[in-house]
């Protein structure tokens, strides 16, 4: 595949060019960052079982991981701190190592059913205390470490983007068995996936089983 031409006489080069595209940003939303995380902040947070962290590296190269949990899972621990647990993944740990190279990350919450979202932006680290990851145990599972963030600014988002998607609407689910299980997937892409399909199965099952007991 080659690369797609784009033609520069109409590349957006400055801010200025952007701006001049739009109309001016409604008072109400220029108005609705806020420094700190509100009462309304607070209960949106605690109803979120569900976000996504974006994060960059030192030399800018971007990258956006979910985190899930029981509803709740983030912790308030101030009006402008929160803790995030970090649960068993595939340890390539691309978040974690990018606060460390650039501390900067954004939030976004969602709720299931609700429309709009909640974004964060803030500064985040890293810690092992293990006060704070006792708290936060499943199953008598803690987490090794947990992601804190300061809170720089925080502002709820409109509706607009899960009502074009209709996201949560179950008539737009589809069936996942129009595309390949996640493991063909990636041997696909990597090692090759066995031609046999009761092999392809057996190792199906096996991440299934591996879901039930790595969890936590």
């Amino acid at each position: 595949m080659t690369k797609a031409p784009i033609r520069p006489e109409f590349a957006i080069k400055d801010e200025a060019a952007l701006r001049a595209l739009f109309p001016a940003t409604h008072t109400l939303a220029a108005m609705k960052c806020q420094p700190v995380l509100d009462r309304h902040a607070q209960d949106f947070i605690r109803r979120s079982p569900f976000l996504c962290i974006g994060t960059q590296n030192a030399d800018g190269r971007a990258d956006v991981s979910p985190r899930g949990d029981p509803r709740g899972f983030v912790q308030i621990l101030y009006e402008r701190t929160l803790a995030i647990p970090d649960r068993p993944g595939n340890n390539r740990l691309d978040t974690q190592s990018n606060i460390l190279a650039n501390p900067a990350v954004g939030l976004l919450f969602m709720v299931p059913g609700f429309d709009d979202t909640l974004r964060v932006n803030g500064q985040a680290s890293l810690t092992t205390d293990p006060d704070l990851l006792a708290s936060m145990a499943v199953n008598d599972r803690t987490p090794t470490l947990a992601i804190i963030v300061e809170v720089n600014e925080v502002f709820l988002h409109c509706a607009k983007a899960f009502r074009r998607s209709r996201l949560w609407d179950p008539t737009e689910h589809q069936d996942r068995r129009d595309m390949p299980s996640l493991l063909n997937m990636i041997l696909d892409q990597t090692t090759g996936a066995p031609s046999d399909p009761v092999e392809m199965q057996k190792i199906d099952e096996g991440l299934e089983s591996d879901y039930r007991t790595s969890m936590y």
